[in-house]
């Protein structure tokens, strides 16, 4: 039996996300390629690994998004999303590594090394991708199922690579803070719902037995 709103989702949503999802990729390949007037600014290379950036920490704050929506609207459809969401989001953010490595560092393993080791937020940019590599490798239902409760435990590190993601662009900006603390804003808001209905179901279940009773 088709779940209502199962149709929707497949056919409607999944396509417009996934559009969303290409679309910032698609917009900075075609500044890099000088098509369609895009402009990338006076330091084309620095747009690009920025903005690299910027769109993997977007994408995984709406991915952290997927379960509040659910709960909010009732409809269940919304975790039809939170994969692809996810591994967009591990797409932008390797993209960010590889370009900060390639392009913007031209491959000089020393130099990358020394950066990791010696610049805070670079050191936390790098754990956070290293702590997201797992959570890409295993989002697939067969790994669901092959893990059982621990996917669970395993996929929690989002959090952390959240957290990791908005203190690596706080500590990276050298001026004006407002837009990463907008980030850590969205990021408190999205931990604080969660630690809101777990205190609730936690309430909730001690209440029950006396519920019963009654």
């Amino acid at each position: 039996m088709t779940a209502p709103g199962e149709g929707l989702a497949r056919f409607v949503l999944k396509p417009l996300v996934l559009a969303g999802c290409l679309a910032p990729f698609a917009w900075l390949a075609a500044g890099a390629a000088g098509l369609g007037g895009v402009s990338l600014g006076a330091n084309p290379v620095e747009e690009i690994l920025h903005s690299l950036g910027r769109w993997g920490l977007n994408f995984l704050l709406i991915t952290l998004c997927i379960t509040p929506l659910r709960q909010l609207t009732g409809w269940v459809q919304w975790m039809r999303l939170r994969r692809m969401l996810g591994l967009t989001a591990f797409f932008y953010i390797l993209g960010h590594f590889l370009f900060y490595v390639l392009v913007d560092q031209a491959g000089d393993l020393g130099v990358i090394v020394e950066d990791v080791l010696k610049r805070p937020y670079i050191t936390l940019g790098f754990t956070g991708l290293l702590l997201l590599l797992p959570l890409a490798l295993t989002s697939t239902k067969g790994a669901m199922r092959r893990l059982g409760r621990r996917w669970q435990r395993l996929h929690r590190l989002v959090y952390v690579v959240a957290a990791l993601g908005c203190i690596h662009f706080y500590w990276q900006v050298k001026a004006d803070v407002r837009e990463p603390l907008l980030y850590v804003g969205a990021l408190a808001l999205l931990l604080g719902w969660r630690w809101w209905k777990h205190r609730d179901r936690l309430s909730h279940a001690a209440r029950a037995p006396f519920e019963r009773a009654a």
